[in-house]
């Protein structure tokens, strides 16, 4: 058998484990440049002259660019391959939130709001054919310790921003540190060596054979990961002012938000880890939405009664329909390429939906004084969800979606 290579079981397991690894160190910064302002929004206002509306921009805005990039990331990737695309994606996120330490009023944070979700974006758009690639049958699980890791780093950023803040005595410092945590995952990605190795050329991705656009299905899909990203970014825009207008610190909102991330990074591993066990992930799917309509209902109706355990429901429901969103579009297809093109559009087309739940909820805000009317609309779209993940039958797949 000239020619043949053979790994062992060792050997596979160790680069599976270096793959979750780098992936899990990526994850890390697709979050805090959005979920470090939540909880610094008083200190912020107290400074500069900023309402509700404008900061629901900060989170707003580089969602949208999450979405248009992701119509442009495979292009870009062709043209100058995978690896270089993501590195300098990486190299954006640190330097747009470094330079928030120089930030004088909303036009500069709106900047680096905008630049950091274009790197964002890139990332997203490239990570679903990679990880599919790389990963093979174990897809659904790299993907939940991916996507955990995007909400661990949402975690870590409400919660350690505030601490910061204090320590440095300055809400610019907060928010610019997770700048050195980019810088850091760049330093790690340039090292990888042969780990990525099929992604240091350019032209590696091939092009797809039909259009997905014209595919009710793709559309489907965009809608459901677009209104469960809606609730994710509400939450991560609002739950913090939200608690704070009724009383609570501005440190005890971040360790709510915190909290209710950490339950998500949990939720994000079991989800996928359950879900990879079945088929048909509608029964998981389904768990999930639960979770998140009763944790949307106590947050509008009786927030300060139980706020533990309605952000845990919240963390779990929102946490693991994350994931299986993707999950279920990359399902859809074997092959990985193909796999990550439908994710790509998917993610495009839901981000631009998801980046309004936090304006609407912001004018709500401006307007009526109480985020409550936001809760239970998001509760109400749950209730959609479920109907729509009625139709995602796995024997039906390849009839919707056409080579």
């Amino acid at each position: 058998m000239g020619g043949t290579v053979t790994y062992s079981i060792s050997e596979v397991r160790s680069s599976l484990s270096k793959v979750i690894l780098l992936c899990v160190l990526i994850g890390f910064n697709l979050r805090p440049s959005m979920a470090a302002i939540g909880p610094l929004v008083e200190r912020m206002q107290s400074d500069i002259l900023i309402s509700y509306l404008q900061i629901a921009w900060l989170t707003s805005l580089p969602v949208m660019a999450m979405g248009l990039g992701c119509f442009v990331a495979q292009r870009v990737a062709r043209a100058i391959g995978m690896g270089r695309l993501l590195g300098g994606s990486l190299l954006l996120i640190g330097m747009s939130e470094g330079a928030r330490l120089f930030s004088q009023g909303f036009i500069s944070l709106l900047i680096t709001a905008l630049v950091a979700g274009i790197g964002i974006a890139f990332i997203q758009a490239l990570m679903p054919a990679l990880i599919k690639r790389q990963a093979h049958h174990r897809a659904a699980l790299v993907m939940g310790c991916y996507v955990s890791a995007i909400m661990a780093g949402a975690a870590l950023s409400s919660v350690l921003s505030p601490q910061l803040a204090n320590i440095a005595g300055s809400w610019r410092h907060g928010l610019a540190f997770w700048g050195l945590l980019a810088l850091l995952t760049f330093a790690a990605w340039s090292l990888r060596g042969q780990l990525f190795s099929s992604l240091s050329g350019t032209g590696q991705m091939s092009p797809a054979r039909a259009s997905l656009y014209g595919q009710g299905r793709v559309w489907t899909l965009a809608l459901f990961f677009g209104l469960g990203t809606a609730g994710y970014t509400c939450v991560l825009a609002w739950l913090p002012p939200y608690f704070v207008g009724m009383g609570w610190s501005e440190s005890n909102a971040g360790l709510l938000l915190g909290y209710l991330t950490a339950v998500e990074v949990v939720a994000g591993l079991a989800f996928p880890a359950l879900a990879q066990r079945y088929r048909d992930r509608r029964g998981v799917v389904f768990i999930a939405l639960l979770l998140a309509f009763f944790g949307f209902m106590l947050l509008w109706q009786m927030p300060l009664v139980f706020p533990h355990l309605t952000a845990g429901l919240l963390g779990a429901g929102i946490g693991g329909l994350f994931p299986l969103s993707l999950i279920i579009a990359m399902d859809h297809h074997e092959e990985p390429e193909r796999a990550g093109a439908i994710a790509g559009i998917v993610q495009g087309v839901g981000y631009f939906i998801a980046a309004l739940s936090p304006l609407a909820a912001g004018l709500l805000r401006d307007n009526l004084g109480s985020f409550g009317l936001a809760w239970a609309v998001l509760a109400a779209v749950v209730v959609m969800q479920m109907l729509i993940c009625l139709r995602f039958n796995p024997t039906n797949y390849r009839r919707w979606i056409q080579d």
